[in-house]
This record gives structure tokens, C-alpha cells and sequence, in this order.
């Protein structure tokens, strides 16, 4: 059998004995899709077709299985082939409902449940499934001893370089005392290991972990060559520190305070960039 003509629009009429052919080699009426496809027409004529041929042939004889045409609303279309393109991909009127994808189904015993998640996979790499935490307290037993052996030599360094007790409220409690070279561990290693966190952390920007990174080995090394220069005073007997070493500690708490600073300033604005 030949398709019809590439003509628009071609008469009803002269598309029927091309469809009785078709019902011909199918042994059947063919449906709307076929049709559609065969003759490359809009479903419009399609539908008329098989209203004619059902009119001509009775139901029975031209459909054994039992199967019945049905219409659906009339709509206007123009018959050109942007048309015909957009509607031969409609469904055949006999799959009215199709079949819902298994992850759409309702599941079993008709209740909502909460989606699987798979278990994890002991062959996949370990970044692929949950890591197990690492326990803290062993870095705490670890800086205790350090942080009494630091915490003697800045005190005992700060006392060297004129650190010692002053009365920081004269007039108000002058029976409140401190000493003043507990402000250099306190300062010092306390700014280290923060600007340490910041810079192992990733969660910063790349200004503010630049900065986090030099400054805290720098306030390590600083930390290092104070309990160097401690000990060696110690050791040789001496009551006072040089005027270098004296210069050098007095300007640690201050260099403290900037490096705290700027780093707060840099973290805090990145923040505020991330927002906008």
C-alpha cells in the first residue's frame, strides 16, 4: 500500500480507500496512531476515517477482538505539518492509562514511606560513607604537660624582661594584685592555636587563611625561641634579660592584639560577602 501524498490538505475521500487498505493487510480497523502515521494526517481526519469505515463495516466484522473506537473532544487544528508532527505523538485511544513508573507507585501497604537509604557499602572508598570521629582526648593528656612547661617559661621569661605584679585598680581595690607575665602564654599561645584552627579548618576565605597560616607559625616560632631564650638565661645565671630580648617581649602583647584583630576582621567580612 502507498502512503498518501505529501498534498495538503487532501479530501477525506481520497484518503478512505488507502485506509480499507490498510484494514485490509491488518485485518482490522486500524487505530487513530496508524492512521495518523501512515497516511501522515492530523488526528482530526483520523478520526473521521474510522467513523466512516466503522459506518461502512460492521464492528464486529472488522474488529474480532471486540475493541471499540473511542473519540475524544473535538478540537480545532489546521491541517499543515507543524500540526501533524505534534499530534502523531499522541497516545492511542486503547492505552488511555499508562502504566505508573515503580518509583511513582503507591508502595506496598498503601502508606507513604520515607525513601531507602542504602547501606553502606564496606567496598567503597571510605569518603564515601559516614567517618567515624576521631577521639580529642589524647591531644589533651599530650598538652598538659606541655602547656605547664610553656606556662613556666613565659612567666619566668616575662619576669627577666620586667613583667610582675602591678595593682591594675589603685584607689578602687588596692589589695588586687596580678602578675603581669601571665599575659604572655595566655596571649601568645592561646592566639597560636587559634589562628591554627582557622587555617586547618576550610572554612574561611583564602585572605583569611593566608594570614591564619604565617601568622600562627609565626607565633609557634615566636613561642619556641622565648622558652629558648628562657632557659638559656636560666641556665647561665642571669637575673635580667638583654635590652633586645626585654624590647622584643614587651611588644608581644601588642602584636597579639593586631594579629587577633585582623584575623576576626578578615573571617567576619567574609561572612558578610558570602550573604550578599
Amino acid at each position: 500500500m502507498t502512503a498518501a501524498k505529501s498534498a495538503y490538505p487532501v479530501p477525506v475521500d481520497e484518503l478512505l480507500p488507502q485506509a480499507r487498505d490498510l484494514a485490509t493487510e491488518l485485518g482490522r480497523t486500524p487505530s487513530r496512531n496508524q492512521l495518523m502515521t501512515t497516511l501522515r494526517i492530523g488526528a482530526p481526519k483520523a478520526r473521521e476515517i474510522l467513523e466512516r469505515l466503522a459506518e461502512e463495516t460492521p464492528a464486529k466484522a472488522s474488529n474480532p477482538a471486540g475493541l471499540h473506537v473511542v473519540t475524544e473532544p473535538t478540537q480545532t487544528h489546521d491541517d499543515n505539518p507543524a500540526d501533524t508532527q505534534s499530534e502523531s505523538t499522541e497516545v492511542e485511544p486503547m492505552a488511555e492509562s499508562e502504566p505508573v513508573p515503580a518509583e511513582e507507585s503507591e508502595p506496598v501497604g498503601g502508606t507513604v514511606s520515607e525513601p531507602i537509604t542504602a547501606a553502606a557499602d564496606p567496598d567503597k572508598p571510605a569518603d564515601d560513607q559516614a567517618v567515624k570521629s576521631v577521639a580529642v582526648w589524647p591531644v589533651m593528656l599530650l598538652a598538659l604537660p606541655a602547656f605547664v612547661a610553656i606556662w613556666s617559661g613565659w612567666v619566668g621569661l616575662g619576669q627577666l624582661t620586667g613583667f610582675g605584679i602591678v595593682h591594675p585598680l589603685p584607689g578602687i581595690a588596692d589589695g588586687f594584685a596580678i602578675n603581669t607575665a601571665i599575659t604572655l602564654p595566655i596571649g601568645v599561645e592561646t592566639y597560636a592555636a587559634y589562628a591554627l584552627r582557622v587555617w586547618l579548618s576550610g572554612q574561611v576565605p583564602p585572605r583569611a587563611r593566608r594570614f591564619a597560616k604565617y601568622s600562627a607559625l609565626g607565633s609557634l616560632a615566636l613561642g619556641a625561641l622565648g622558652q629558648i631564650a628562657f632557659h638559656l638565661m636560666k641556665a647561665a645565671g642571669m637575673t635580667e634579660a638583654p635590652w633586645l630580648i626585654t624590647a622584643a617581649v614587651a611588644c608581644l602583647p601588642v602584636a597579639v592584639l593586631g594579629m587577633g584583630a585582623g584575623l576576626a576582621h578578615l573571617i567576619k567580612d567574609n561572612h558578610r560577602e558570602v550573604q550578599r
